[in-house]
């Protein structure tokens, strides 16, 4: 466990984090990484450039609501689509609570961002025996588990949006209709092209541990798109 005093919410006199700066005011494929001399690196997706999704006011943490945005953004755009894309309104149930970032003490200093996420299971979500379907809980893992990375993309100055390279799901308690899932995703590791989080989807209702997860993303070659 970590030495923090909460996983999930910072302290109001926490920092708030906001490092990112796009190369343009237009919309753009290339990102900074760093402030070192390294060249940008062409990116699959820049946040700056979507459109603004949603309503990100409302999300708690010590991030900025700049980069609280742009990570709905991103979540938005590419985790729910358009209303012909799979999962749309399993996608869209999905409401963020917060997105924060520390320096954490367990990795000497190194910075890790946490999101949490909070859905509501409905008769769409649901197997033919009244249980969350594994697929569908898969699919939320998936995006919610990637917004880690995007925060600190963004607080670091590099991109943190991949394609998924691979996913452990453990599904350890089934749920039903009208549960409430509270959907905590912490970043592990971002590299220059591969990057992990790991993920636990509680039951607000009864605090079981209903699946935890942990997701590799890497950074896809343009050509090969």
């Amino acid at each position: 466990m970590s030495s923090r005093t909460s996983a999930v919410y910072a302290s109001a006199a926490a920092v708030a984090y906001e490092h990112y700066t796009s190369t343009s005011s237009s919309p753009s494929t290339t990102v900074i990484y760093d402030s070192t001399s390294k060249p940008a690196r062409k990116a699959w997706v820049d946040p700056a450039s979507l459109s603004n999704c949603g309503d990100a006011s409302q999300i708690q943490g010590n991030v900025s609501a700049h980069v609280k945005q742009l990570i709905l953004n991103t979540f938005i755009a590419y985790g729910a689509g358009d209303e012909q894309c799979f999962g749309h309104h399993v996608a869209k149930a999905v409401k963020f609570v917060d997105i924060s970032a520390y320096d954490s003490k367990d990795r000497n200093g190194r910075m890790e961002a946490v999101t949490t996420a909070e859905v509501v299971v409905n008769k769409s979500m649901l197997n033919g025996a009244g249980m969350l379907h594994g697929g569908c809980l898969a699919f939320l893992i998936d995006n919610c588990c990637s917004t880690p990375l995007v925060a600190l993309g963004l607080i670091q100055n590099v991109n943190g949006v991949g394609v998924t390279q691979a996913m452990n799901v453990v599904f350890h308690s089934p749920a039903l209709a009208g549960s409430c899932l509270r959907i905590i995703s912490t970043s592990i590791a971002m590299g220059g092209r591969i990057m992990s989080a790991r993920c636990e989807v509680i039951n607000k209702g009864t605090g079981n541990v209903v699946a935890s997860a942990y997701l590799n993303k890497m950074q896809p070659a343009i050509a090969k798109l």
